[in-house]
């Protein structure tokens, strides 16, 4: 995987507080703030299926096998 480097603007007691937990823990800045990146994203990707999945619900009885889908399916 390569990697780039990613500017944005973080308030400054955020930064001093992920400083200090790193240095005191002996993580390194750049994997904490990637590491907490990716599970942030994945949170909020689980929230927009779950509010899918209740939004969606009331269709579900409108739903088709997928074996059936993929037979009305054109080639």
């Amino acid at each position: 995987m390569s990697k780039i480097s990613y500017a944005v603007k973080i308030d400054s007691q955020v930064v001093n507080r992920m400083k200090n937990f790193c240095q005191e823990h002996g993580i390194k800045q750049g994997f904490f703030v990637e590491k907490a990146l990716r599970e942030q994203v994945a949170r909020e990707e689980l929230l927009e299926d779950q509010f899918d999945l209740k939004n969606l619900r009331h269709e579900e009885d409108n739903a088709i096998d997928f074996a059936q889908y993929l037979k009305r399916r054109p080639a």
